[in-house]
């Protein structure tokens, strides 16, 4: 049996926190300023910091129409988010400057990552533009890569894995459409772009070279001891996690390997973990660069260059301070209001109950996957809901997540197995890459992508031997808080998206 791969590499306390859990946050002049902060800063430590504004709303896009080309729409959207924080940032950035504090500033959501002292924390406590100042905590312990054995190339067992057949893309296929067309950005712990079975699917790769800009970026800027470095310019996985993901986003090496799901699509990536270590600040910076890729230098953004789907085998976890505040859900709400299809995983802490837990698998405007085995078998640690405070039953959907086989970092043509509600999330992403080419129109309104492959779900089959019910919900319900509207079927997907019914019902809008 092959080691679960959690969406989460750990899970531990993290080296800020010095208090206790209630007392979290403490009130200190004007802004709130989180106390796991001020106890770490009071040792004489800088500390990090993210130095959060108060303004954190979408902004509106009048006079643009919601059904306005999507490409307006996210430009604008771009647009209005940097002039914000250009903006309401300007005052904050001369004080740091000013006093050589090191600092990054974010656009996506309106906030500002620095280094600072406790005289500093103390001083930002009193400034009228900071709402509060939250901790950007690093996960210390470092985790072996859950995964099989490596598996050389020539010793697939099928050309196309059980998970890829069980959610029927094959037939999809041979109807023609098998992404293209379609670019999807996959956030984790990196990606060894050279393997065989992702080298001519990099968005990077014109078939003789690669070109990195626009199509890769590292948000690991101040690590120490990982394999890749920091701000790596080309594309890197000191982990594994990633490799794997997009393996089954796209893979395909040609030959007897066929182990993605959309492997006419290009993928795109940003490294938001560091040898499995991730932080708010880094999750944030990948999103933003999902909605608007930079070139080499990290300059120029260009929201025309932005992902069609965005896919999530990570998550934030309490510990990490992303039940704190708001700024990570900021970035996945204008990922989305900027026509990105947001598919995250559940989370790995089942079979109980309301384990879905950590951001952004809580969040709606999420499109959030569980996991299923071979046999539509809930799988015993996928999460369950339901969510508290959550407008919609979670999980979404489920998907294969049970022995999956994809690429490997260890080589670049190494296979091998993994299990998680991680290796679900990319099945759910590639079938919608699979909807976008059948019906173009679909890009940028992850709306009505979501509504296809939930109606479209197949619940009949799918048991759960772990849970029999949750929220008074059953598996005998559509939608339950265990499989959600249930396993995903993208050739009923397919064959609805091109019915004339759905066309009617405002699917061609845009395009």
């Amino acid at each position: 049996m092959p080691a679960i791969s959690s969406f989460r590499p750990r899970r531990r306390a993290h080296c800020l926190l010095l208090v206790p859990l209630a007392l979290a946050c403490a009130q200190v002049f004007g802004a709130t300023i989180d106390a796991r902060l001020t106890a770490a800063a009071a040792r004489g430590d800088a500390v990090e910091a993210l130095i959060v504004l108060p303004d954190q709303s979408t902004p509106r896009l009048a006079p643009l129409e919601p059904a306005a080309d999507y490409r307006l729409r996210r430009r604008a959207l771009v647009a209005a988010l940097r002039s914000r924080a250009s903006t309401q940032q300007a005052d904050l950035h001369t004080w740091l400057d000013s006093r050589g504090i090191k600092h990054r500033p974010y656009w996506i959501t309106n906030l500002v990552w620095a280094r600072v002292s406790q005289a500093e924390l103390a001083a930002l406590a009193q400034r009228h533009d900071v709402a509060r100042v939250d901790a950007n905590p690093h996960l210390p312990q470092r985790l072996p890569i859950a995964q099989a054995a490596a598996m050389p190339q020539g010793k697939a067992v099928a050309a196309i894995e059980y998970g890829v057949a069980k959610i029927n893309a094959p037939a999809v296929w041979a109807m023609g459409y098998t992404g293209q067309g379609v670019v999807i950005a996959d956030a984790d712990t990196g990606v060894r772009w050279d393997h065989a079975a992702l080298k001519t699917h990099y968005r990077g790769w014109n078939g003789s070279s690669a070109v990195h800009a626009y199509n890769w970026h590292d948000a690991i800027h101040d690590d120490v001891g990982n394999a890749c470095g920091n701000a790596t310019p080309a594309p890197c996985d000191d982990y594994g996690h990633g490799t794997h993901t997009v393996g089954t986003l796209v893979g395909d090496d040609g030959g007897s390997n066929q182990v993605g799901v959309a492997p006419g699509a290009q993928w795109i990536g940003c490294r938001n973990m560091a040898d499995g270590e991730g932080t708010p600040a880094r999750y944030i910076e990948c999103m933003q660069w999902t909605l608007a890729p930079t070139d080499a230098n990290d300059a120029n953004p260009d929201p025309d260059r932005a992902a069609d789907i965005a896919s999530n085998s990570w998550g934030c976890m309490p510990e990490e301070g992303c039940t704190v505040g708001d700024e990570i859900k900021a970035a996945v709400d204008n990922m989305v209001a900027g026509g990105i299809f947001f598919v995250a995983a559940a989370g790995n802490d089942g079979s109980s109950c309301q384990s879905i837990l950590d951001a952004p698998s809580t969040y709606d405007s999420a499109f959030v996957v569980g996991a299923t085995d071979a046999s539509d078998a809930m799988a015993s640690f996928s999460s369950r809901g339901p969510v508290s405070g959550a407008n919609r039953v979670r999980p979404d959907v489920s998907a294969p997540g049970v022995n999956v086989r994809s690429t490997l970092a260890s080589g670049n043509s190494s296979y091998g197995s993994m299990s998680g509600t991680s290796m679900a999330t990319p099945h759910v992403a590639g079938a919608a890459a699979l909807l976008m080419s059948v019906n173009p129109a679909l890009k940028g309104h992850p709306d009505q992508v979501a509504e296809l492959l939930r109606n479209t779900a197949v619940m009949a089959g799918v048991t759960d031997p772990y849970n029999s019910g949750c929220g008074g919900l059953s598996m005998a319900n559509r939608p339950n808080y265990q499989a959600g509207w249930g396993r995903i079927d993208v050739h009923a997907a397919t064959l609805a998206t091109l019915s004339d019914t759905i066309f009617r019902n405002g699917f061609d809008a845009g395009s």
